[in-house]
């Protein structure tokens, strides 16, 4: 059995009003990806927090490589040789990779005021190699990938030569390529003795890379299990204390429902062509496909926030003009983008400002005052029927889980009483109990409210769960067409990597 690495025993954390942590427990062995799994607000931030030296703890000891240690602060805790890569990437974008690498312990020459360029290139580069990163380290970041200016930020954890590295959602912007690469490198990191704490929502990741689970739960630690001898259901259940997946409610019948979106040979230049499809009142429709097939772009043109090239648009049987998203608002269709925090929210307004900005003229009083009471009557309605967890109105959507702002963007549209619903990768980043609250809405939206809904996932079991048909894109182009029953992640892929045949010229 491999060393332990780091053993934390009875862990406490309080903040005013909050027990963070209570009595938590973790091990870590070396050469071993250990996942830590939770909803938002378990406690997994936190307790590597302690273990990083960002948060002291209250009570409980942290044994490290044999010895009880105390972490002080984070630059102790990357002395020591624990590192963390966090969600949102501490890079600055402005320096080189060399620099970022290096930042703070630069190489020096005579005299020591000066820096040694060709030193710190040369260390930089050494790392780079040793994660294949095949990039010169005088580049600036902010011309990198995302998926490179992860291993940049690994490179620069290696570069204090850490034993423990904590992932916080590496994936999240990454593509299936990209991840098979950084899954490369765990192992390779693995097979050096280095023990990796992966944090991640995607079970089917955790089932693919990972070690061993240990599983939080209200800032207390629920157990560990053996990550192969576990079922996700089994993660899940000890994650929520209990069954939160929904699954699509029957299709609407296809000669009773009538079409309320229909989409005819629409293109826009390289990004999609010749795209066509309907969607039904009170059905979920789904788009899959493989990152770069085009899903998004079609969401965009549809929703007017892209100009198209050619094609045609029908909404309940009319042909519509759609150049930009007031049209689309006009017509009763919204759109939750993909990237919510840049596109869908204003995160320094609060939650109220959120939910009623696309309905403003509304809550229009004489001189253009906004009736307060008659707004915050409304948003608090829609606070309450979608569950949106925030201390109150005047809360900063900044501050809620990716769950929390999720609801708020849905809330927006609700208030606009839009019939037609785009979801565009509608639980990326959320923990698996806001994914089920938003599954339960989605059936809620469909069924009961009679809304139709787009929904873009690049979860396969997301799609096949919550659709009633499956529309796939490969290279810009519609691939294929499934129904529910005879829908399999199989026939999805498939289509998925089937290379359109392009369209002989005449």
């Amino acid at each position: 059995m491999s060393p332990t690495l780091v053993s934390m025993e009875g862990i406490d954390k309080a903040f005013p009003g909050v027990q963070a942590l209570d009595g938590c427990r973790f091990e870590l062995l070396a050469g071993e990806v250990h996942a830590l799994v939770g909803e938002n607000g378990a406690g997994k931030s936190t307790l590597m927090k302690v273990l990083t030296g960002v948060y002291r703890k209250d009570a409980g000891r942290i044994v490290y490589q044999g010895q009880e240690v105390d972490i002080p602060n984070p630059r102790a805790a990357w002395e020591m040789g624990i590192g963390i890569i966090h969600q949102e990437l501490n890079l600055i974008p402005h320096l080189t990779v060399a620099q970022n690498i290096f930042i703070g312990r630069e190489p020096r020459r005579w005299p020591r005021f000066l820096l040694d360029e060709k030193e710190l290139n040369e260390r930089a580069q050494r790392l780079l190699e040793s994660v294949n990163l095949d990039v010169d380290p005088r580049a600036r970041v902010a011309d990198l990938t995302i998926a490179k200016q992860q291993l940049v930020e690994i490179a620069k954890a290696l570069s204090y030569n850490s034993q423990v590295l904590i992932m916080d959602e590496p994936t999240s912007a990454l593509s299936d390529a990209e991840i098979q690469e950084l899954f490369r490198i765990i192992r390779e990191l693995k097979a050096k003795g280095v023990g990796i704490v992966y944090i991640s929502h995607r079970m089917d990741e955790i089932k693919q890379i990972c070690d061993r689970v240990t599983v939080m739960r209200d800032g207390r630690t629920i157990g560990t299990v053996n990550a192969q001898e576990v079922s996700v259901d089994q993660i899940v259940s000890m994650m929520v204390g209990r069954e939160i997946y929904a699954t699509a409610q029957p299709a609407p019948n296809e000669g009773a429902s009538e079409v309320v979106l229909e989409v005819r040979s629409l293109s826009r230049g390289r990004a999609f062509q010749d795209v066509s499809f309907s969607l039904r009142k009170g059905e979920i429709l789904g788009f899959a496909g493989l990152m770069g097939a085009g899903r998004t772009e079609v969401a965009r043109a549809v929703f007017g926030a892209d100009p198209i090239d050619s094609g045609e648009i029908y909404v309940n049987g009319k042909r519509v003009e759609i150049k930009s998203p007031a049209d689309a608002v006009r017509l009763g269709i919204g759109y939750l983008p993909e990237d919510r925090k840049r596109h869908g929210l204003m995160l320094d307004l609060d939650v109220e400002a959120n939910t009623i900005v696309a309905t403003l003229q509304r809550y229009a009083a004489a001189l253009g005052w906004v009736q307060k009471s008659k707004a915050r009557r409304e948003v608090q309605a829609y606070v309450e029927q979608l569950g949106v967890k925030t201390p109150g109105l005047e809360q900063r959507v900044r501050y809620l889980s990716g769950g929390n702002q999720q609801k708020v963007v849905l809330a927006k549209w609700l208030a606009k009483n839009c019939d037609i619903l785009i979801f565009d990768e509608p639980t990326r980043g959320i923990d698996v109990g806001a994914k089920g609250e938003i599954y339960k809405l989605l059936n809620d939206l469909t069924v009961r409210q009679g809304k139709s809904v787009i929904m873009i996932s690049s979860e396969l079991p997301e799609i096949l769960r919550m659709s009633h048909r499956i529309i796939v894109m490969c290279e810009g182009r519609i691939t294929g067409e499934l129904v529910a029953h005879e829908a399999t992640e199989e026939a999805i892929m498939r289509l998925a990597t089937l290379r359109p045949t392009p369209r002989a010229v005449v």
